[in-house]
C-alpha cells in the first residue's frame, strides 16, 4: 500500500538494470566477479567514479528497477537539519497504512525525555488514502476528504514532520559485515528528489506495491488500475462523461473488470449498482470461481449480489491482449465481437479484449468495452537483485520484497524496519504473511524497544476476519471469532463502516467523519420516508 517513486535527475545517462557479473562488467569497467553486486555497490572507491541509484516506481507509475550514472558535476544535496542531533532520528518512507500508522504509534508511546525520537515522514502525495473505501467514491457514498485527508491535517497536533517528496537514493550504512560487526553506528542517508539529504538513525520502509500492468499487451495503454486516489478520480471522471454523453439514449455503457479477487468483485458490484439499466459490467477471471481465497460465506453473498445486478462473469479466461477499436477499423473485421456493443459513443474510444480460455474445451472470446479496469496483480517498487558473494545492501526475495525477520527488521540491517507489501515477513512454515495495519503497531513498539535497549517482540498475525463492500447498502463480513457467521446486506454494510470508522488514523478525523456519516444517514432516512409517504398518499 505504501509506495515510493524514485525520479530521475535532469542530465544523467540511463542504463538498464541487469543481473550478474557479466552485465556489471559491461556497465562498470574493471569490475571483477569476486566483488559481487551487493554492498560493494556503495563502496567509497566506486562512488568516486560514479554513483548508482536504485529506482522504484510509485503509485502513479515509475521506472521500475534501473541504474543510473550520475555526473560528478551534479549539484550537491542540501543536508536536512534535525532540530536536536542528540535525540534519535527516525525516517519513514511511505505514508500509507504502514508508514502513517507507525508514525502515530511512535507519537502515542511514553518516552524518556532524551529518547523521544524526531520523526520525518516522506510520501509523494499530500494525502493519506484509506484505500478500502475507494469504492465508495464511485458510488457517491463518501466525500474525498473523508477517506483522503491531508497529511498536514492529520499530523497537525504531532511533532512528526511531513515532506511531500520522492526518494532518489537510499544509502544504508548499518549492514552487518562479514565478521558480524556493524559497519556504522549511523543508520544511513536518504536523498530526496528535491535535493534534500536526510541522515537517519532508524529507517522504516513502508513502500507498498503498485498495479502490475506490463503482463498483457495493451494493458498499460488502455486499462486503468484501481488502487490509488488518482485511479479512483480517473475512473469516476470517465464514467461521469460516459453517463452524460449517453443520457436519454438506449446506449449501454460497457465496463470490463479484469480480475475477480476482492478488489475486482467489489468494483464490479459497485459499478453495476451505479449503472443499473444503463450499462453492463463484465468481470473476467482466470480462476473458475470468484474470490478463491475468501471465506465461503463472503463468496456466496458476493455471487448473489452480482447475479441480482446482472454482472456477467467470464470465469476461466485470461486476457491475451487489449486493443483500441479505432486502430482496427482499417483492418479485417473481427469475428466473435459482442453483437450488442456495436454502437460507439462519439468522442469516446472503444476497446477490444481478446480472451483466451485457461482450460481446454472452452472457446476464445472477443469482447468490447468503453472502460477497462485492471485489478490483477501487484509488484513491489523495490528493485530486484540476485545473491552474490557479499551481502546485499537490502536483501530482496524473488518478488522484490525486503526480507525481514520476525521482529520486522530487514535481515542484516538492525536499523531498518520494513512492513506491508514491501516486506517478506514469513510465518513458521515459510509463507509470506498478509500485509495488514497490525504490522504498524508492532513496528512502532519495536522501534521504541530498539531505541530504549529493550527486547523486540516477534510479530504475530491475528486473523480478525474479512470484509467486502458490494454497494451503497450491501456488504459481506465474515468475523473470525464466530466460525461460519457472515453478516450481509444493510447489517454487514453498517458493521463494515463502523469498523473502518474506528480504524481511521486520528481521533479528530474520526469525529469529523462520524458526524458527516450520521448527517448523511439522517438525510437519506428522511428522503426515503418522504418518498414512501408520497407513494402511499398518491396511491401508487
Amino acid at each position: 500500500m505504501l509506495h515510493i517513486a524514485l525520479a530521475a535527475p535532469v542530465s544523467p545517462t540511463v542504463v538498464a538494470f541487469h543481473r550478474g557479473a557479466k552485465q556489471w562488467s559491461a556497465l562498470i569497467p574493471n569490475f571483477r566477479r569476486s566483488r559481487g553486486i551487493g554492498s560493494s555497490v556503495f563502496s567509497s572507491s566506486l562512488r568516486k567514479r560514479l554513483q548508482l541509484r536504485f529506482f522504484a516506481s510509485g503509485e502513479n507509475g515509475g521506472n521500475g528497477g534501473v541504474l543510473e550514472e550520475i555526473s560528478e558535476a551534479e549539484k550537491e544535496p542540501t543536508n536536512f537539519a534535525w532540530p536536536d542531533n542528540k535525540k534519535p532520528r527516525v525516517c519513514i518512507l511511505g505514508g500509507g497504512f504502514g508508514g502513517l500508522y507507525t508514525a502515530l504509534r511512535l507519537e502515542s508511546l511514553e518516552w524518556p525525555d532524551d529518547k523521544k525520537p524526531q520523526i520525518v515522514l516522506v510520501d509523494q502525495s499530500e494525502r493519506f488514502v484509506f484505500k478500502p473505501m475507494l469504492y465508495e467514491l464511485l458510488s457517491g457514498e463518501v466525500d474525498e476528504w473523508e477517506i483522503a485527508p491531508r497529511f498536514s491535517d492529520l499530523l497537525a497536533n504531532t511533532s512528526v514532520q511531513f515532506f511531500k517528496d520522492r526518494v532518489k537514493v537510499l544509502n544504508p550504512s548499518d549492514h552487518w559485515g562479514m565478521n558480524g560487526s556493524k559497519a556504522s553506528s549511523c543508520g544511513g542517508t536518504v536523498h530526496l528528489e528535491s535535493g534534500l539529504l536526510i541522515e537517519y538513525d532508524w529507517l522504516v520502509l513502508a513502500l507498498g506495491a503498485e498495479a502490475k500492468l506490463d503482463v498483457v499487451p495493451g494493458a498499460i495503454e488502455f486499462a486503468i488500475p484501481f488502487s490509488t486516489l488518482e485511479d479512483a478520480r480517473k475512473v469516476n471522471d470517465k464514467l461521469t462523461k460516459l453517463e452524460r454523453k449517453t443520457f436519454g439514449t438506449d446506449f449501454q455503457i460497457s465496463v470490463a473488470v479484469v480480475g475477480c479477487g476482492y478488489s475486482g468483485v467489489e468494483l464490479a458490484a459497485t459499478l453495476a449498482e451505479r449503472l443499473q439499466n444503463r450499462g453492463i459490467v463484465r468481470a473476467i477471471n482466470v480462476e473458475t470461481m470468484i474470490c478463491p481465497n475468501a471465506p465461503p460465506g463472503n463468496r456466496e453473498v458476493a455471487l448473489k449480489v452480482l447475479s441480482s445486478r446482472k454482472v456477467e462473469l467470464l470465469l476461466g479466461y485470461f486476457v491475451r491482449c487489449i486493443r483500441r477499436l479505432s486502430d482496427l477499423e482499417s483492418s479485417d473485421p473481427l469475428t466473435g465481437v459482442d453483437e450488442n456493443s456495436t454502437e460507439v459513443v462519439p468522442d469516446f474510444e472503444k476497446y477490444i479484449l481478446e480472451l483466451q480460455p485457461a482450460e481446454r474445451g472452452m472457446q476464445s472470446k472477443i469482447i468490447e468495452a468503453d472502460l477497462v479496469l485492471w485489478t490483477v496483480g501487484t509488484k513491489p517498487p523495490l528493485p530486484q537483485l540476485e545473491p552474490s558473494d557479499e551481502p546485499f545492501v537490502i536483501p530482496l526475495n524473488a518478488r522484490g520484497q525486503a526480507e525481514t525477520d520476525e521482529t520486522l527488521r530487514v535481515k542484516g540491517h538492525p536499523r531498518i524496519f520494513a512492513l506491508g507489501d514491501s516486506s517478506a515477513l514469513r510465518d513458521s512454515n515459510g509463507r509470506i504473511l498478509p500485509a495488514t495495519a497490525q504490522q504498524a503497531d508492532f513496528t512502532g513498539w519495536n522501534l521504541w524497544a530498539a531505541i530504549n535497549g529493550r527486547p523486540l517482540l516477534p510479530f504475530r498475525f491475528q486473523n480478525l476476519g474479512e470484509m467486502m463492500t458490494l454497494g451503497r447498502n450491501d456488504a459481506a463480513i465474515s468475523p473470525s471469532f464466530i466460525d461460519g457467521l457472515t453478516l450481509e446486506g444493510s447489517i454487514g454494510h453498517t458493521a463494515r463502516k463502523i469498523a473502518y470508522l474506528i480504524r481511521l488514523p486520528t481521533d479528530e478525523h474520526r469525529l469529523k467523519v462520524g458526524i458527516s456519516w450520521l448527517t448523511k444517514s439522517a438525510i437519506d432516512s428522511v428522503s426515503s420516508l418522504q418518498s414512501t409517504l408520497y407513494k402511499v398518499l398518491s396511491g401508487s
